[in-house]
């Protein structure tokens, strides 16, 4: 595969660690457990969508634009993380966020990711839930081309085949690493949402023709419609690195039975995932992907989905900030006893 022809800002810190997870791992009873540190990324706190964005702000500024436009959830890791290259390249930034969930308390609103958007110089304005969040960047758009402004739209997660490859680059690097330490490993499980993380990494295994099997926990849509989201986009990345036709549908799954009420909104089974990683592990997910994730690999886990010598590597994606939004969710003192 050739991604040297497409633009790139090479702004994070590659390869993220690969690392086993041997005391979670022995709390379950096994299969073996590694992490992909992809909080490792080293733009303001880390997380996937760095990959993405290396691609994306790239294309903007071989594009011409002087001020960059996205959208996300009110805890949006993807805002956060376009808010910081924005900055790093000195190209205004624009954030729109939709409110998900209907929280009202000021950690949730001001506080994590909210805090960092705001903390590294993006204007940032509030849409209600439910708002067409594409439809209200094209209107920003277009009021600010008016204006004389160059303007370029990133769709929420960064999530469009430019955005993908980077986690075809991811794919390639993760199966280098495989290959370099030996390890055998039979699956690769990750929170599942916009998209473009699933789909940029099936497109890359699947060019790569890799056995490994990806696993994918929804955390927003229903089942059949994040499989088409993640299978459509994946096309059309593999079409854009001139591999037509290569993605198998079979290739794309999505388990999305661990969302809970919805998008954002914190599960007991989420909590306790969370909870039991950073108390084995000192590891810390996020309450809206990783640990929704995590709790649905935990559950196969325990009802003998996975087999005890399978070799399972969890795509950490980053998000630790939003628990920063989440305080009260972990009942920790000072905040449910109060």
């Amino acid at each position: 595969m050739n991604l040297s022809k497409f633009p790139r800002l090479r702004c994070g810190h590659w390869p993220t660690p690969l690392e086993p997870m041997p005391r979670l791992s022995e709390h379950l009873g096994g299969p073996e457990l590694w992490v992909k540190r992809d909080d490792c990324t080293g733009l303001s706190t880390g997380g996937n969508k760095t990959r993405k964005l290396e691609f994306l702000v790239a294309d903007a500024i071989d594009k011409k634009a002087d001020v960059i436009i996205t959208q996300g959830a009110t805890q949006s890791n993807h805002a956060r993380q376009t808010a910081a290259l924005c900055a790093k390249v000195g190209i205004e930034c624009q954030i729109l966020l939709e409110d998900r969930t209907g929280f009202e308390d000021f950690d949730y609103k001001l506080n994590g990711n909210v805090l960092l958007d705001r903390l590294h110089g993006a204007k940032v304005s509030q849409r209600p839930g439910g708002a067409d969040m594409q439809a209200e960047m094209e209107s920003l758009a277009e009021s600010l081309a008016k204006q004389g402004r160059r303007p370029y739209v990133i769709p929420g997660g960064g999530s469009n085949p430019i955005g993908a490859l980077g986690y075809v680059n991811a794919a390639l690097e993760l199966t280098t690493q495989l290959n370099e330490m030996n390890l055998d490993a039979t699956h690769l499980v990750l929170a599942t949402g916009s998209s473009g993380t699933h789909a940029g990494l099936i497109a890359g295994l699947s060019i790569l023709n890799s056995p490994l099997k990806v696993v994918g926990f929804g955390v927003r849509a229903p089942k059949e419609k994040q499989e088409q989201m993640v299978y459509d986009l994946a096309c059309k990345t593999a079409a854009l690195l001139g591999h037509e036709g290569i993605v198998d549908r079979q290739s794309v799954f999505a388990d999305c039975d661990y969302v809970g009420s919805g998008y954002g909104l914190p599960t007991p089974a989420m909590v306790e995932a969370v909870t039991l990683l950073a108390q084995t592990e000192g590891l810390l997910f996020d309450p809206v992907y990783t640990g929704k994730g995590l709790s649905g690999m935990i559950d196969w886990i325990r009802k003998g989905k996975f087999n005890a010598t399978d070799k399972i590597v969890f795509l950490h994606t980053g998000g630790s900030a939003a628990l920063f939004g989440y305080p009260e969710t972990f009942g920790l003192p000072g905040y449910s006893d109060s």
